[in-house]
């Protein structure tokens, strides 16, 4: 399953990072706190959360991460985009909160 499947089945909004759309997915990873991430979130794991600023960003190609999911209905900043475009990893939004977007793509990616 890549980010785009994701997309189409999730209804997710794609803010940015679109040429990252074809990327694999090997998981998810819930969590708003940034080192918890760093230390935790595996390459080519959709990370969901409510941080929306370029730090998120930071992290996310450090770990070699597929996507990140925005909960709530929050939206990144102009930098966060830019970077997102920069490295290829696409920033999605949802308005579900996080406990439900990550039970959903939990059901999605399990059955692979």
């Amino acid at each position: 399953m890549n980010v785009q499947d994701v997309v189409n089945q999730l209804g997710l909004q794609v803010f940015s990072g679109e040429e990252g759309l074809s990327t694999q997915i090997k998981g998810g990873y819930t969590s708003d706190l940034l080192s918890d991430v760093m230390g935790h979130a595996d390459a080519g794991y959709v990370w969901i959360t409510l941080q929306a600023h370029k730090n998120v960003m930071a992290i996310a190609s450090l770990k070699e991460l597929a996507a990140i999911i925005l909960v709530k209905g929050i939206t990144p900043d102009a930098d966060t985009l830019e970077l997102s475009k920069q490295e290829g990893i696409p920033i999605l939004g949802t308005v579900e909160e996080a406990f439900e977007i990550s039970g959903r793509l939990y059901a999605l990616v399990a059955v692979q």
